[in-house]
C-alpha cells in the first residue's frame, strides 16, 4: 500500500538515495550491524520525517534491522517525490507522502501509517505522537516508544509531558550533541542558504539579512549569511542567546527596528507570529521573507492576506503580496521550510549523524524496560559512539586519557 506522486519516478530516486549513502559512513555501519543482528525482528516502525533521500536511508537502516517500515511526511512541502517512488518500488517501504499535498492529504496519511498499528515511531514536530495521543489512544499500549527529531516537537512533548498527556516514552533525539550541534547549525545553515537563494535567484552578498532566533538553528543560520557576504541582524528574547550574538559580532535589535532595515528575513525560533502585522507595516519595497523552523506559524500570513491589496505567484515557492500603499513584499514557500521546499534539506553528511542517533535510540528503546511515559535524553554512550564514528570515517584520530589522567579526574585531594 502506498501513495505517492509517481512510481515512474523511482529510476532518479534510487540514483540520489545511493549517491546520499555514500556521505552516510556512519549510518552504513549501523546498517550492516543491524542486518546481522535484526533488533527490530517482527516490529513495525511508524515514521513521520522529511521524505528526503537522507530519511531514506534511515528506513532502509531500519528495515535491515528487521522492522516492517512505513512512512509519510512531517511536512506537505518536504516531501521529494522521486524518493517517494524508489522506497515503494526498490525497497518495499510503504509511503504516504506527495510534495504540495493539502493539509487534509497531509492528517490522512498520518492516519495511514497508524493503521499500520506501528510499536515504535519517529517523528519530526511530534505531528504523528499527537495525533495518536489525540484520536488514537487504542495504539498508545502497543508502542514502545518514540524518537522525536526536532527542536519543535520536543517542546510539543515536553509541553505534553508538564501537562500529564503524555502517555509513551520519547527519546528527544534533538537534543544529543552529534544531533543539535551539527544538524541545526552547519545543516539547517547551509540549506535555509541554498532554500532562499533557489527560490529567489538574488545576491546576498551587501544586503541586509534578518535571522529572527539565536538558538542553534539562528546560529548556523546567521553565520553562513555572514559567510556569503551580508550584513547580519539577530532578534532575540533571550537575553542570554542575545548576548551571545553580540559577542558573536552580529547587530542586534527588536524585531520592529530590524523590519524597517531589513532586505532578507528568516525565522527560526519554533514559535508563533514572530513577524507579525506591525513588522509587515514598516517592511522596505521589496523585503523576503521566509521560515526555517518546522511550522509554518512564524509568519502571520493571514495577517499579511487581509492587509493587502492584491497576491500573486511569481514564480515556485515565491508570492508576490502588494500593500495598500504600493509596497511589495515577498513571501517564500507560503512560509513553510524553505529548505526543504525549494531545496534539498540538510547535507547527508550531516544528517549522517542525525539519523544514526535515531536508529541507535530506538534500539535502546525498545530494549529498555523501565521507561516511563516522559520525555529522556539520548543516552551519552550513543552520542559518544556516533561521534567516534564519524571521526574515523574522516580519518580523524583524537587522543585518550592515560591511565594517570583518568585517575587524576576522578580524585579530589591534589590541590594546588
Amino acid at each position: 500500500m502506498a501513495d505517492i506522486k509517481d512510481i515512474k519516478l523511482a529510476k532518479q530516486g534510487k540514483e540520489r538515495i545511493l549517491w546520499a549513502e555514500h556521505d552516510m559512513p556512519v549510518l552504513s555501519i549501523i546498517k550492516e550491524q543491524f542486518a546481522e543482528k535484526k533488533p527490530f525482528k517482527g516490529k513495525k516502525a511508524g515514521l513521520c520525517l522529511h521524505v528526503t533521500a537522507e530519511t531514506a536511508n534511515l528506513a532502509r537502516t531500519l528495515k535491515e534491522g528487521g522492522a516492517e517500515v512505513v512512512l509519510c511526511a512531517s511536512n506537505p512541502l518536504s516531501t521529494q517525490d522521486d524518493i517517494a517512488a524508489s522506497l515503494v518500488k526498490d525497497f518495499g517501504i510503504d509511503v504516504y507522502a506527495i510534495k504540495g499535498e493539502d493539509s487534509e492529504t497531509y492528517y490522512n496519511h498520518i492516519e495511514s501509517v497508524l493503521k499500520y498499528e506501528p510499536n515504535f515511531t519517529l517523528d519530526d514536530g511530534a505531528d504523528l505522537i499527537s495525533t495518536i495521543h489525540k484520536k488514537h489512544k487504542d495504539l498508545i499500549k502497543n508502542i514502545k516508544a518514540s524518537m522525536e527529531e526536532t527542536t519543535t516537537g520536543v517542546i510539543r512533548l515536553r509541553s505534553m509531558e508538564t501537562a500529564g498527556e503524555l502517555k509513551i516514552p520519547v527519546i528527544a533525539v534533538n537534543d544529543a550533541d552529534t544531533k543539535h550541534l551539527f544538524d541545526n547549525r552547519y545543516g539547517t545553515g547551509q540549506s535555509t542558504i541554498d532554500g532562499i537563494i533557489r527560490a529567489t535567484d538574488m545576491l546576498l552578498a551587501g544586503r541586509n539579512f534578518v535571522v529572527c532566533g539565536y538558538g542553534w538553528c539562528g546560529k548556523g543560520l546567521a553565520m553562513r549569511a555572514r559567510g556569503i557576504g551580508s550584513n547580519v541582524i539577530v532578534t532575540e528574547v533571550d537575553p542570554i542567546k542575545a548576548l551571545e550574538a553580540v559577542m558573536e559580532g552580529f547587530r542586534v535589535m527588536p524585531m520592529v527596528e530590524a523590519a524597517k532595515i531589513g532586505d532578507f528575513f528568516c525565522t527560526v525560533t519554533g514559535d508563533i507570529n514572530v513577524i507579525d502585522e506591525h513588522h509587515f507595516e514598516v517592511m522596505k519595497d521589496g523585503a523576503v521573507i521566509s521560515n526555517s523552523g518546522h511550522f509554518d506559524v512564524e509568519i502571520n500570513i493571514k495577517k499579511l492576506r487581509k492587509m493587502s491589496k492584491s497576491m500573486k505567484n511569481i514564480k515556485d515557492y515565491v508570492e508576490e503580496f502588494t500593500m495598500k500603499d504600493g509596497r511589495k513584499l515577498y513571501i517564500l514557500a507560503e512560509g513553510r521550510l524553505i529548505n526543504l521546499a525549494s531545496a534539498h534539506g540538510h547535507p547527508a553528511s550531516v544528517m549522517d549523524m542525525s539519523f544514526s542517533v535515531q536508529a541507535l535510540s530506538a534500539e535502546f528503546a525498545l530494549y529498555s524496560s523501565d521507561m516511563l511515559p516522559k520525555v529522556y535524553g539520548v543516552p551519552r554512550e550513543i552520542d559518544e559512539r556516533i561521534a567516534f564514528l564519524k571521526l574515523k570515517s574522516l580519518g580523524i584520530d583524537i587522543d585518550t586519557l592515560t591511565e594517570e589522567q583518568v585517575k587524576y579526574l576522578r580524585s579530589w585531594q591534589e590541590g594546588t
